[in-house]
Parts: structure tokens; sequence; C-alpha cells
């Protein structure tokens, strides 16, 4: 995973600053009534991990206050796991910032610690069940949101899967039926993204993934299959193309902690799912004023 061979901290983008300075605007777009009342004094705040849950997202909330001019000191480390309750962090400045940038900060640290939570338990799971190769999630994200929660996953120790529609052609249904063929798909697909860019094809059955192979498809994606129809296909294709073509199977639809490990086969390369993303419940954090 990316967190064996350095920070991932260090993979975010630039814009990420742009995007808190926007979420602490729309806080507080017009006076800060609240923070009138208490003022410029220094103050010293605790925050707290209420519920179980994994360490995930200490860029973003250190960027909130970084911007309020505060100061953040962590004593636990970014993808550790706490239980109820944990001083993680404390935070120091000018009392009505330190408020200001409270709310900011805590959301976006429980939404991205829940995601980081659920996306260690999936890969914990699958694991334990014999699967060695890549848990990853879906494009299926919150729009505006999308790097906290992909850096979620990979806090974890999952794949994020493609970032947004510039990483790589994935070719759906809708795709298909619009070009005519899926052959006719992946060559333009070739001929817009060249080289440099994968192209993978949805397929909704054994037959649709030897078309999307012998095209020259990157990926293949076993799109709702059932558990032993996966590892029936996986086996077949891997079998028959040894030696002929370079391909990577992936499977997603509807996997979740229930019914993930009926899927796991290690004649899958990627097992995908966007239930370590959506509906995740976030992790409860506090951060309370000392004295």
């Amino acid at each position: 995973m990316a967190s064996d061979h350095g920070d991932v901290a260090h993979l975010l983008p630039q814009n990420y600053k742009r995007s808190v300075s926007a979420w602490l605007e729309e806080d507080c777009p017009s006076y800060d009534y609240g923070g009138f009342v208490v003022g410029e004094a220094q103050a010293e705040a605790r925050l707290l991990g209420k519920s179980p849950g994994v360490v995930a997202g200490v860029p973003f909330f250190d960027e909130v206050f970084k911007q309020l001019d505060c100061t953040v000191e962590w004593h636990v480390k970014e993808g550790q796991s706490i239980t109820p309750i944990t001083h993680c962090a404390t935070v120091r400045g000018p009392v009505r910032k330190v408020l200001l940038g409270e709310r900011v900060a805590l959301n976006t640290l429980a939404r991205c610690s829940g995601i980081a939570l659920k996306s260690a338990r999936l890969i914990s799971l699958v694991r334990k069940a014999g699967y060695s190769n890549i848990l990853a999630g879906t494009r299926k994200t919150t729009p505006g949101f999308r790097v906290v929660e992909k850096y979620g996953m990979l806090v974890a120790g999952c794949d994020p899967h493609r970032i947004d529609l510039s990483a790589m052609t994935m070719l759906k249904d809708n795709h298909v039926k619009a070009a005519g063929s899926i052959n006719r798909a992946v060559k333009a697909a070739q001929a817009a993204g060249g080289f440099a860019v994968k192209v993978e094809v949805e397929c909704q059955s054994e037959e649709e993934a030897d078309e999307a192979i012998d095209a020259g498809a990157d990926v293949v994606m076993l799109d709702n299959f059932s558990g032993e129809g996966v590892k029936t296909a996986a086996r077949s294709l891997k079998e028959r193309w040894k030696g002929k073509r370079e391909f990577v199977i992936e499977v997603s639809g509807g996997l979740t902690e229930t019914n993930v490990t009926e899927f796991v086969c290690n004649d899958v390369d990627v097992i995908s799912t966007s239930s370590i993303h959506q509906g995740v419940p976030h992790v409860d954090f506090s951060l309370k004023i000392v004295g």
C-alpha cells in the first residue's frame, strides 16, 4: 500500500488548500457573531475521539487551523486506530479562531476517518479470507469532496481507484451502446488516450470480457456477477488468454462486508466497492476548550 513507501499526505494536490478556504468561507460568509462574543484571548482545545475509528484527514484538519493562525499538536498518528475517549490532538490559538474552524475541521476529519475505518475493516476481511490482491474504492464520491474521500481510502491501505475521468478510460454499457460495439469503443479510446491512458471495459458476461481483451483492453471489469460466476469466469479468462494478452481482471457490483468473501479469488486482480465510502458512518470527534 502507498503508506509503506512514504507519507500519503505528499500525494495531495495543492488545490486542497483552496478547498479548505472555500469551506471556511461557506461556513462564515458574513459576520461571525459567536466569534465576537468570545474575543481574541489565547485558548487551548482538545480534540477528543469519542467513537472507535481510524484517524484520517490530518492534512485537512491542520490546514483549517493554519489558515486561521492556530497551531495543531497531534498525539496520535494518522492511520492509528482509536477507542473512546482518546485525546488525539491539541489546538492552540485565538479563541474565536479556534471556534471558527471547529466545525469545518471536525466534519472533514469525521468523514475521512469514517471512510478509513470502513476501508480498514473490509481489507482485513478479505485478507483473512485469503485474498492477496487489490481492494479498491470507486468513483462514486461526493462532488467537491472527492480528494478527502479518496485520501481516507489511501490511509487505510486501499486503492483509491481512478481519481477522475482523465485518470483512465472506463467504458461502461452506455459507452459501448453509443459506440456500437466493445471493439469500436476500445479502439476509439486507445486512439484518444494514446499509450499513457489505460482502457477498462465493464463486462456483463464472459463473452463480453473476451471481446474486450481481444480488442486490447487493459482492464476488464466483471460487473454484477455472482461469487461462483466470478471465480469461474476469472479462471477461464486467465487460462484462455495466457501468453496471448496481458490484462487485469476487476470485480465490482454490490460488494459489501456481508458478501465480499464470496468473491475472493486470486485470479481476480482488483475487488472494487463503493461500500467503503458511500453511506459510511462518521467517526465521532469533538473539540473542547480547556479551562
